[in-house]
Formats: structure tokens, C-alpha cells, sequence
């Protein structure tokens, strides 16, 4: 039996999230396999198809009970996203479930063809993604998949930070009639607060902490470790902190994004992907074209060969923890202090980079 995997949370992190009241949920991805399967017991015409990743994906229970509403196309992603989008032509509503550096690398021109361009209602189901597998490595890490899905139009691209948001996003996907690509990761999350604020809807933004020193914009499992990090600064640095889960990273709520460049101080983007191509350059292109200067970082995995651990060990070394962000949001206040007598706008013109502020 292998050992448990490390906590993706610091004992000072916990601390916080006890203070804040939330509650330990449990890994996306089981939420995703129930709410499919309650849906598919309702509703026929929903079919998951697979490539020999039943197990990993959770849909043992799935196969159990509606055996010929799920098809098993073994090793082969390539044939899994072919037979999900000819199935979606006849009029079912597929999820294509596959570990996602496989399924948004080597069954890429598929997505583009098959589904997109030939508009069939796929929901492609990225799994174990981001750095879930840890020390697995490069091979297995999908780093890639938000810059390279937001290159093909016709595509929704939905990454759940908690329970809440992923039980919502399966059920707008199985609504939908258009091509989605969800993203679940495997370690449990804290539920968020909030659930009841406002209805989930694709490309619609949730505000979990309001303030107006330093927003944080997030997407995924990085959004648990901005808010804690948020708390932690204004418990200790009297810091109000924004704080916008980003669930649908395209369309991307610009609105949301667009009110928190004008009315913080500095922004920092957050998600388990690559600097390059993802959800920060997203909001730097709509901050940049909208002619608003703030102070701005990226923060995420640099373009380099990662570091060989667990995935809390890779969010450690890369700083996307409380520890991290508050540090990150630290640095960005004290250089924008540093233009003292200078325009919030001139300032933030000058500092507009990929995850590095300049003075």
C-alpha cells in the first residue's frame, strides 16, 4: 500500500481555514463521477466513454449501474475523442473522460476537428490534471491545456474549485450543446464560501472576499490557497484582499476582471498551469487592451523542466500556497510603493509582465 500523499496545506494554513469556518469536501473528480451519474440515471441519451481510465476517473459505480451507458475504448485518446464526437453527432451527450495531459496532447487535433470545428456537444473531461500526479513528472503533468484549448474556438473551458462549483459546471455541461472541456484535479478541497450568493453559469466570476489592496484572481485548486492567504494578510498586515474564483477560464468573466484592475491596488493571477498561455495572460491581454495600469504578477509554474515531488511538494516550491500568495502580494505592495507621487496608472503601465514587476 502506497503512503498517503502529503497535505496540500500548511498547519498554519489549516489554522486559518478553521478560523474561517470551511469544511474539508472531498477530490473534484468524485464529485464529478456522482453528479454524472445522477444525472445519467435520469437521462439515457448521457453516455461517458473512456480510455481504460474507469478507475482513475471514479467511474467504477458508473459502469456498475448503467453498464450500456458507458464505452471502454482502452488506451487509445485519440479513438476515445473520435467515438465520443460520432456519438455526440447521433444525438447523445458525451463525456470523453481521460487523464488530461494525454487527452489535450495527443488527441488534440481531434478535439479541434471532431468536435470543435464540427460542433458536436462533447464535454471533454480532463482528469488528474495540472501536477496531480506528482512525482510521475513532466510526462504526466497537463500544464499545457489551458493555452492550447484557448487557441481553438468553440471551446468552453471550465476548471471547478471546489464541489460546489463542480457539481454546477457538470450539470451546465450536460445543458449545453456546445463543446466543453472540464478539468479536475485529485486532492480534496475545502468548500468555499458563497454557494448560495449567486446561480453558477459559465463565464460568470464568484467574489469570495471583497477588498481593494490586492486582488487575487484564480482559478482551480489554486483558489482555496489565495483565500486563505487572503485572510492571513488581513490578520497580520491589515491588508483588505479581493479574492474571484474564475471557474470558466474562456469565456472569461471580464467584467469581474476588468473591477478588480480598476479598484485594487495591485492584481495577481493564480492556476495550475504554466505562466505561459494560460489564465493570467487571459486577464493581462483584457487589463492591457482596456488601457488600465496596475501592478500585475502571474503566478503559476515558470517555463522550466518542474521540480520532482508530490503535487503539494511542486505547490511549495513554486509559491502557490497561503505562504506563497501573501508573500507574492506583499512584494507587489511594496514596489508600488516605491512609486509614491506616481498615478495608480502610470505606475501600473510600467509593471504589466509575465509574473514580474518592474520598477
Amino acid at each position: 500500500m502506497s503512503a498517503p500523499a502529503p497535505s496540500m496545506y500548511s498547519p498554519a494554513a489549516k489554522a486559518v481555514a478553521e478560523e474561517l469556518g470551511l469544511k474539508m469536501g472531498r477530490a473534484n473528480l468524485e464529485e464529478f463521477a456522482d453528479t454524472l451519474l445522477t444525472l445519467a440515471k435520469a437521462d439515457r441519451n448521457i453516455l461517458a466513454v473512456t480510455s481504460d481510465s474507469r478507475g482513475s476517473g471514479k467511474l467504477g459505480p458508473f459502469g456498475q449501474a448503467l453498464p450500456k451507458q458507458i464505452v471502454e475504448m482502452g488506451i487509445a485518446e485519440q479513438n476515445l475523442v473520435g467515438v465520443a464526437a460520432g456519438l455526440g453527432s447521433c444525438g447523445k451527450n458525451v463525456f470523453a473522460v481521460s487523464p488530461a495531459c494525454f487527452l489535450t496532447a495527443r488527441s488534440l487535433e481531434q478535439i479541434k476537428n471532431d468536435i470543435c470545428y464540427s460542433d458536436h456537444p462533447v464535454t471533454v473531461v480532463g482528469i488528474s490534471s495540472g501536477v496531480s500526479y506528482g512525482a510521475l513528472g513532466t510526462t504526466h503533468h497537463s500544464l499545457h491545456d489551458f493555452a492550447v484549448l484557448r487557441a481553438i474556438n468553440n471551446i468552453t473551458i471550465v476548471v471547478p474549485a471546489d464541489n460546489y462549483e463542480t457539481r454546477e459546471a457538470v450539470k451546465a455541461a450536460a445543458a449545453h450543446d456546445k463543446p466543453v472541456y472540464l478539468r479536475f484535479g485529485k486532492a480534496p478541497l475545502y468548500t468555499l464560501p458563497g454557494a448560495d450568493s449567486a446561480p453558477f453559469a459559465f463565464g460568470q466570476a464568484r467574489v469570495l472576499r471583497e477588498g481593494s489592496d490586492v486582488a487575487f484572481l484564480a482559478t482551480g485548486e489554486t483558489v482555496i490557497h489565495c483565500l486563505l492567504a487572503a485572510a492571513h494578510l488581513e490578520a497580520t498586515a491589515s491588508l483588505k484582499c479581493r479574492v474571484v474564483s474564475l471557474p470558466t477560464v474562456k469565456p472569461l468573466d471580464t467584467s469581474a476582471v476588468l473591477a478588480a484592475a480598476r479598484e485594487c491596488r495591485a492584481v495577481i493571477t493564480a492556476e495550475e498551469h504554466m505562466v505561459n498561455g494560460g489564465l493570467g495572460e487571459a486577464v493581462a491581454g483584457v487589463i492591457a487592451q482596456a488601457g488600465i495600469g496596475t501592478r500585475f504578477k502571474i503566478a503559476g509554474i515558470p517555463d522550466e523542466y518542474t521540480v520532482t515531488g508530490s503535487q503539494a511538494d511542486i505547490f511549495r516550491h513554486y509559491g502557490l500556497t497561503m505562504e506563497g500568495f501573501a508573500e507574492a502580494a506583499s512584494s507587489l505592495l511594496e514596489k508600488s510603493s516605491v512609486g509614491a507621487g506616481v498615478s495608480h496608472d502610470q505606475l501600473g503601465a510600467l509593471s504589466l509582465s509575465n509574473g514580474q514587476a518592474k520598477d
